[in-house]
């Protein structure tokens, strides 16, 4: 085939992607304002890995009692400058009028900036949770170094404040980040106490109406999620609380569905490979029923 040839069909497709009009293409439409970049939040959450976990993902100056405050005020900085323009590429991602977009988005940076020590002690929790929970674990360093749920948790925790400050889309990126590299899915939404602890962690999923309470423990392959929907008159999902309450010093085994907006009570143990779609007193163990066969 002559290249010619080659290169008119490439036009014909070209102008059949190109036309964003045509009702084959009718659920993508143009975007054409400022996106949220990929790396720059990858960057951000490596600079905050850094002031959060000293001396652990970088250099061993940085972490040395004579030079960590300077360290930790450039990487401030550095997270600030970042987060703020993409916090302004977030607001205009779905809006029309955006022009205001700077000046918000650095008093939102600025207020994140201020939240990041209280992330820092609510990891600290997490992270001694886990070496509790775990014989396995040789020491907290270990746990941070290597375990995936610290990980996991930096993200979803910084992923909640932003939240919480009504962040558009970088939320939601940061968590995805995270369920890429670890494979735990915790929606940014979701709010979770002190003490928090995943053990393996593969394959958990937490959406965004969850409340889970203090010194909760989740095994690989947990789902907290919505056993089913509410619709408006248009046919879409109703956003309304639907995902359990978990409350404090509950254990959930591996494999096991939580679904709806139904509470765990504080104490309670949940077996593996349950299907739980009801209310569970407090200090209550729900384990699998079991046949015995006649010998």
């Amino acid at each position: 085939m002559k290249r010619s040839e080659i290169l008119e069909q490439i036009q014909k497709n070209v102008e059949l992607l190109s036309a964003f009009d045509s009702p084959d293409y009718q659920y993508i439409s143009l975007h054409q304002k400022p996106s949220p970049s990929v790396l720059a939040l990858q960057e951000v959450m490596r600079l905050l890995r850094k002031v959060i976990f000293p001396g652990f993902f970088g250099t061993e100056q940085e972490a040395q009692s004579d030079s960590i405050q300077y360290y930790t005020g450039v990487y401030l900085e550095k997270i600030y400058d970042l987060l703020q323009e993409q916090i302004s590429n977030g607001l205009c991602f779905e809006i029309e009028n955006c022009c205001d977009s700077k000046g918000k988005a650095a008093e939102i940076a600025l207020a994140f900036i201020n939240q990041i020590p209280h992330i820092k002690h609510l990891l600290s929790t997490d992270v001694k949770a886990m070496m509790d929970g775990d014989p396995a674990a040789k020491s907290l360093s270990e746990v941070i170094f290597c375990y995936p749920s610290p990980k996991a948790m930096l993200y979803q925790r910084v992923a909640h404040e932003l939240y919480k400050l009504e962040v558009p889309v970088l939320p939601r990126i940061i968590t995805e980040i995270a369920h890429s590299e670890t494979g735990i899915d915790i929606h940014p939404g979701a709010q979770i106490g002190e003490y928090f602890s995943m053990d393996h962690g593969t394959g958990i999923v937490i959406g965004k109406t969850a409340i889970i309470g203090n010194h909760v423990r989740l095994y690989q392959g947990v789902t907290l999620g919505a056993k089913n929907f509410s619709y408006d008159e248009e046919g879409l999902p109703i956003d309304i609380p639907r995902h359990p309450v978990i409350e404090d010093h509950v254990t959930i085994y591996s494999n096991t569905s939580v679904l709806g907006r139904i509470t765990v009570g504080e104490g309670s143990i949940i077996g593996g490979n349950i299907w739980l779609t009801h209310d569970v007193p407090p200090f209550s163990k729900i384990l699998q029923g079991r046949t015995v066969q006649d010998q």
